[in-house]
């Protein structure tokens, strides 16, 4: 099976988070952790990890959360991917042919590498605007 990581999970539901209530200021980590249900201990553990990669921004203060550092148009889901989970290869001889002996003439690491560029291709496609939207249709489905 081919799994995220409980990082790779839960960080991209902070920060599709702040992008769901882009526009309307810093955003609490509290609040974040109740609609997620993620704890608050959990989630400043990936926001450091997400801040450090220019990707979300920290306000002190009365007024102060956390907020996106940039467009949700201009975030893929790779980017996010790659904070968390590193390369998206799904076995260690794709992203690292000498890991194995046998990578040379392995028919299937053929099959890993064509695999882990669609995933790579798919999540470089997707940006947080067009989560953003389909958790909206989410919504409005439900409702």
């Amino acid at each position: 099976m081919i799994k995220l990581s409980t990082k790779g999970h839960y960080g991209t539901q902070l920060i599709l988070d702040l992008a769901i209530h882009y526009g309307e200021g810093p955003i609490l980590l509290k609040d974040i952790a109740k609609r997620q249900e993620i704890s608050v201990k959990y989630l400043w553990n990936l926001v450091d990890s997400l801040r450090i990669a220019g990707f979300v921004e920290s306000y002190r203060g009365r007024h102060g959360g956390y907020a996106l550092a940039k467009k949700p148009s201009e975030i893929t889901m790779k980017d996010i991917i790659l904070v968390f989970e590193g390369q998206t290869c799904i076995v260690d001889c794709v992203c690292k042919p000498t890991f194995c002996d046998k990578s040379i003439d392995c028919v299937t690491r053929s099959l890993w590498c064509e695999l882990s560029d669609r995933v790579s291709q798919t999540l470089s496609a997707i940006t947080l605007k067009d989560m953003v939207e389909r958790h909206k249709k989410m919504e409005t489905a439900i409702l």
